[in-house]
């Protein structure tokens, strides 16, 4: 973690990667809960995402975190339930920015839209 990120990422965020849909009953799955650091803001803004689809964000998190992909769901906070779909809070990834890392040049930052 470079420096600046471990000055300003100091709070905590749950994310669940997305596995795909179930074949049986066309669900949602998703790998288990993992915490990250991250800073977050709230922020309405219009932005398109990967497939040319405008949306309206809720949430921005700034975050090291390589894997965090668009399907995936993010909480801001930490949760250990299984299904992101039932957890008050929990938002749909809509898109994902990454940035270099300016001064360390150790690990690339990331914003990701909800």
């Amino acid at each position: 973690m470079s420096a600046a990120a471990a000055w300003a990422n100091t709070a905590r965020a749950t994310l669940w990667s997305l596995l795909g849909r179930d074949g049986w009953s066309g669900g949602l799955q998703f790998a288990a809960p993992a915490t990250f650091r991250c800073d977050y803001k709230s922020e309405a803004r219009r932005m398109t995402d990967a497939t040319g689809a405008e949306f309206v964000t809720r949430h921005m998190l700034y975050t090291e975190r390589a894997d965090i992909k668009r399907g995936d769901f993010v909480l801001i906070g930490t949760s250990t339930e299984t299904d992101p779909t039932t957890v008050t809070g929990a938002e749909e990834v809509r898109s994902v920015t990454r940035f270099g890392d300016t001064f360390d040049r150790r690990a690339d930052d990331y914003v990701v839209a909800t």
